[in-house]
C-alpha cells in the first residue's frame, strides 16, 4: 500500500512540476497575492478529481472522442495565447508594483473562472490526469493508495507555489521585478501555446 502511494506521489509530482500553464497561472497570482488560495485549491481539486475519473475507466471515453480533443487543444491554444498576450503587454507598459488596490481589480470568481479555464482548456492536463496516470496506477496493488498519492503531489505542489510566491512578493514589489515576471510568465505561456499548436 506505501509503495502505491509512493508512486502515485513520485509519479503525479513529476508531471506536475513540469511548467505548465497552471503553475505559471497560479504563481503569477501568488506573487501579486491576487487570491492565489483560491486557485491554488481549485488546480488540486480539479487534479484529483481528473486522476480519480481518469483511474475509473474516463480515459477509455476519451480515447473514443478525438475530436473532442482537438476542438480542446485549439480552445486552449487561443486562451493560453490570450494570457501570454496580456502578460506581454504589462512587461511592456510597467506596473506601479505589489499595491492592495491593483489586487482588488479582479474578483475571486473572475480568478477561479480563469484558474478553470486554464485547467480545462489544455489538453495536456487531461493526457496526464485521464491517460498517463492512471496507466502507471493500474498497475499497483492499491489503486486507492496510489490515487491518494498523486492527489498528495498535487497538493504539495500548488501549496509550495502559493505560499512561496506570497512569501517572496515584499522583494518583488518594485516596477522592475514586475515587468520580468510578467514578461517570463508571457514567455512561458506562449511556449505553451505554440507546443500546443504545434503538437
Amino acid at each position: 500500500m506505501w509503495e502505491s502511494y509512493l508512486t502515485g506521489l513520485l509519479v503525479s509530482g513529476g508531471i506536475i512540476i513540469a511548467i505548465g500553464a497552471q503553475n505559471a497561472y497560479v504563481l503569477g497570482l501568488a506573487v501579486r497575492r491576487e487570491h492565489h488560495w483560491w486557485s491554488a485549491g481549485l488546480c488540486m481539486s480539479t487534479d484529483l478529481l481528473l486522476i480519480t475519473v481518469g483511474m475509473f475507466g474516463v480515459s477509455a471515453v476519451l480515447l473514443a472522442m478525438p475530436e473532442a480533443m482537438a476542438i480542446m487543444r485549439w480552445l486552449g491554444v487561443v486562451f493560453l495565447a490570450w494570457l501570454a498576450a496580456q502578460g506581454l503587454y504589462r512587461a511592456i507598459m510597467g506596473r506601479q508594483g505589489l499595491e492592495r488596490a491593483e489586487a482588488e481589480k479582479r474578483s475571486v470568481l473572475g480568478i477561479i473562472l480563469t484558474t478553470l479555464a486554464v485547467t480545462v482548456l489544455n489538453p495536456q492536463v487531461y493526457l496526464d490526469t485521464l491517460l498517463l496516470i492512471p496507466s502507471v496506477g493500474a498497475q499497483q496493488e492499491s489503486e486507492v493508495a496510489f490515487v491518494a498519492g498523486a492527489g498528495s503531489a498535487s497538493m504539495l505542489w500548488f501549496g509550495l507555489l502559493a505560499w512561496c510566491g506570497a512569501l517572496l512578493s515584499p522583494w518583488l514589489s518594485t516596477p522592475r521585478a514586475w515587468r520580468l515576471i510578467d514578461g517570463v510568465i508571457a514567455l512561458m505561456l506562449a511556449v505553451i501555446a505554440l507546443n500546443l499548436a504545434l503538437g
